[in-house]
């Protein structure tokens, strides 16, 4: 008799003693499993930012006093380091992105750790440049 079948497991299909959740449960995990949650949790946000991002884009339809108002907001301190943040959350989700389709592939498969690793140093680079660049035109 197989003792892991979906009854064993309950209807969630979890198995026993873990929490549905722990798909986000990185406690004691190596790089792999940190980077798997950060793709998920970086997707997610993107997703809520294209709802919000297509919400005032909808606004703007409204006119020019409408088109000056988001301007107005966009350029507020506040706004600017939300997109820095925005920067940094595209950066990871699409440079470890690559690193998946490497990874199933077959390409770079012992070299997981330092692939992920070289890929942050690219993304922390060109965020830094993103945000270098963003003060000069700020000041």
């Amino acid at each position: 008799m197989h003792t892991h079948s979906a009854e064993a497991r309950g209807a969630a299909g979890a198995r026993p003693g873990r929490r549905p959740s722990g798909w986000f449960d990185v406690r004691g995990r190596h790089v792999g499993t940190w980077a798997f949650a950060l793709n998920r949790a970086t997707g997610l946000l993107l997703v809520l930012y294209l709802g919000v991002h297509l919400a005032v884009l909808s606004l703007l339809a409204r006119g020019p006093s409408a088109y000056d108002a988001f301007i107005a907001l966009a350029s507020h301190p506040l706004a600017i380091l939300f997109d820095l943040g925005l920067a940094g959350v595209l950066l990871y989700h699409g440079l470890n992105g690559i690193r998946l389709i490497l990874l199933g592939l077959g390409w770079g498969l012992r070299w997981q750790r330092e692939l992920f690793w070289a890929l942050m140093a690219l993304g922390a680079v060109a965020w830094c440049a993103a945000a270098y660049g963003l003060a000069v035109h700020l000041l």
